[in-house]
């Protein structure tokens, strides 16, 4: 057998960004996940796609069941997970038909060809086969038997094909690893630890991995390998990390900066889930989450909490922000610090849930009833989200508003490497609460007024409830600025709309 060294020749590049496509049950996010962890080990800066039917149960092999993952990997900094692929990993006839024409001319292809049988082409509407008839004449094609290889390599063990053949995401995966020269041991050691408990799964997928390693270097097919370099780093500790995970860590690390508990209030839903599912898990820093019932009691809880002193969120996307709307408008009304994920998807209604559009741009700049502006900041990279919720959670809590938070999905569930920030380098968001009476009574005695303002930032003093000698009204009723007091009055009502202008634009335009 030829020795690789001499046969295959290692090319450097500074880039490439591949596609894996398949059936949602092939296992396509795991697969470019692995892909990413072991390319962030390699050094390389990277940026990802991942994008999934919003279907539960599409039928199998068809277009609306396709799952795919991008990722683009290079050797200098980048910010995108690419715009046209270089390479297409496709595992069916409806994944190729779905994902071809994001391929670059002259990209690589490479199909389990096991697939495309008579029944698979028919199912994604393929008249003919795309092998033959010219369809891949502008592209390298590279045609692999992986379901079979995969069946054979792992046929030692006590397995069925059927489970034998779920493994046939690691050959794919092996084989994209040995053309662009990805370390093995990573994905190696996440297998032993994702599935030690399960010894022949982890088994089928190791020798998977190994035999589309194997392959790569073995046969006649692929006369190309490729590596990209590590990307020039400043020192530090890096992590891999997603918008949602970023999000949900800057959310927490404001209120340690605040010195305030944390409390979510959320209802699941696609694709800003996520945040509440990670913040679940820590609760050693006084995070409190809540999974309400709807959009509507999620909000109202994460308000109340808010009333009660705690530095307060609520996560969600689309649909959602429409039903949390009255909620917004209250916490603007009773000028209490709130903070509204909105990790955007496509709409209108239901809309596009598993895709991204900035569609709720306009409801969160204008989407409240009455003159009731308030303050609007967007991330613009999955690790950036951090720190957008650090900023909103502070301007939240300066000026006692609602602040909207706007993330997206390809933010959400993408990824890149990061630099974890100095925390004794974040700023102090500390807040002072109302502990004494502002005012006094037509008796002389003294009274709280909720609503006298700071000169500096025009926001209302912070009492918590119970505290003697604060007691107060706030509601959505409108109130006479100073006590309070519910006000019919019409300037009273022009002079809160002034100061809500006053209070809000300026921040909103950081």
């Amino acid at each position: 057998m030829t020795d690789t060294a001499d046969r295959v020749e290692t090319t450097g590049i500074d880039h490439v960004v591949i596609r894996f496509a398949g059936d949602s049950g092939d296992g396509m996010q795991l697969t470019g996940d692995r892909f990413t962890s072991a390319s962030a080990m390699a050094g390389n800066d990277l940026a990802t796609l991942p994008e999934f039917p919003a279907e539960i149960r599409a039928p199998q092999g068809t277009l609306a069941g396709v799952s795919a993952f991008q990722v683009h990997i290079s050797d200098h900094n980048i910010h995108t997970p690419g715009d046209e692929p270089d390479v297409l990993v496709a595992m069916n006839p409806a994944a190729l038909m779905s994902q071809l024409g994001r391929l670059r001319s002259g990209g690589t292809v490479i199909l389990n060809i096991d697939a495309f049988d008579e029944r698979n082409l028919e199912k994604c509407g393929y008249e003919a086969d795309p092998r033959t008839n010219g369809t891949l004449d502008d592209y390298i094609v590279h045609e692999v038997q992986m379901t079979k290889l995969t069946v054979e390599a792992t046929s030692e063990l006590d397995v069925k094909k059927r489970d034998a053949e779920r493994a046939k995401n690691f050959f794919a995966l092996g084989l994209i690893s040995w053309m662009y020269s990805r370390p093995v041991d990573p994905t190696l050691d996440w297998i032993a630890a994702k599935f030690g408990k399960m010894e022949a799964v982890a088994a089928a997928n190791t020798l998977a991995f190994k035999a589309g390693h194997a392959y790569g270097e073995t046969t006649e097919m692929f006369g190309d390998r490729y590596e990209v370099a590590p990307a020039p780093q400043a020192p530090g500790k890096y992590t891999n990390i997603t918008g949602n995970v970023a999000t949900s860590w800057g959310m927490i690390a404001a209120g340690q900066l605040a010195k305030l508990p944390v409390f979510l209030g959320s209802y699941p839903i696609t694709p800003a889930s996520d945040i509440l599912h990670e913040l679940s898990r820590h609760k050693n820093f006084g995070v409190r989450t809540f999974q309400a019932e709807d959009e509507i009691a999620a909000a109202g809880a994460a308000l109340g909490a808010a009333f009660g002193g705690h530095l307060s969120w609520t996560t969600t996307s689309g649909p959602g922000v429409a039903l949390k709307g009255e909620t917004i408008g209250l916490a603007t009304s009773i000028e209490l610090p709130l903070v509204i994920v909105d990790v955007q998807r496509g709409g209108p209604s239901t809309g596009l849930p598993t895709k991204t559009e900035a569609s709720d741009l306009l409801i969160a700049l204008y989407g409240r009833h009455g003159e009731s502006p308030i303050p609007v900041v967007a991330a613009y990279s999955p690790s950036h989200c951090f720190f957008m919720a650090i900023e909103a959670a502070r301007i939240a809590l300066k000026y006692r508003t609602p602040v909207i938070l706007l993330t997206d999905g390809y933010l959400a569930t993408g990824s890149e490497p990061w630099k974890l920030p100095d925390v004794d380098a974040l700023p102090d968001i500390s807040v002072s609460f109302a502990t004494e009476a502002n005012s006094e009574a037509p008796d002389g005695s003294p009274e709280f007024h909720p609503y006298l303002r700071d000169e500096e930032t025009l926001a209302r003093p912070w009492a918590i409830p119970g505290t003697p000698g604060l007691e107060h009204r706030v509601g959505g009723l409108e109130k006479a600025d100073g006590s309070g007091n519910v006000s019919y009055d019409p300037g009273n009502l022009s002079h809160i709309r002034v100061t809500f202008s006053a209070k809000c634009s300026p921040v909103s335009q950081r």
